[in-house]
């Protein structure tokens, strides 16, 4: 076979002729970036539409938990309020932007005080609060033992001496329809991030 014959040799019938690649290993590795930032924030957008919502911390009440500032998640889908949680409630009454507290008590449980010793009992117990900046001396209009009504919870903030909360008049035991939803996660600012206990 002559050289001429050699070079107009077509490939075997079937086989397919190798293709040069259209996209370059690196526009292959951004292309697969953005679809993966794409991605989670559609995935964020539909948490927050049919799961969550965020919201903004307004003051110093839940100071060392929560400070001014401090952008939240807060869910109420299948939520039931237990001792212990952190919830964002609308109360009326006392003014129509939303507080951030902490759930002390739920219905049938009682609340006392003694603030001499700034000490929370539920139930006749003495709550551990290492969460709280300092003990309850405060009293605001709170003037002795109660029980937490049915669909209600107790609640106060982790300053306790500069939050107003259950102890406040216009206030009180907060009816649960009240509570907007349970804070689970923090996402500003940066060195807060995570969730919170």
């Amino acid at each position: 076979m002559n050289e001429e014959n050699k070079n107009t040799q077509s490939a075997p019938e079937g086989a397919e002729a190798p293709e040069k690649a259209l996209v370059s290993p690196a526009a292959g590795e951004f292309f697969d970036w953005v679809h993966s930032i794409m991605m989670a924030l559609i995935a964020c957008i539909l948490i927050f539409v049919f799961v969550g919502r965020g919201v903004d911390v307004n003051g110093d009440s839940m100071n060392p938990t929560l400070i001014d500032k401090d952008k939240i998640v807060i869910s109420n889908l299948f939520y039931t309020p237990e001792v212990g949680d952190i919830v964002v409630l609308r109360v009326e009454s006392y003014k129509n932007e939303p507080l951030v507290k902490r759930i002390i008590a739920v219905e049938g449980q009682t609340v006392d005080i003694d603030f001499e010793l700034g000490i929370v009992y539920v139930d006749g117990v003495a709550l551990e609060e290492n969460y709280v900046n300092e003990l309850t001396y405060t009293a605001l209009a709170f003037d002795g033992e109660i029980t937490v009504p049915e669909g209600h919870v107790f609640v106060l903030g982790d300053n306790r001496n500069r939050s107003s909360d259950s102890r406040h008049e216009r206030i009180g035991c907060v009816d649960v329809r009240c509570i907007i939803g349970k804070a689970y996660f923090r996402f500003f600012p940066f060195s807060g991030f995570g969730f919170i206990s």
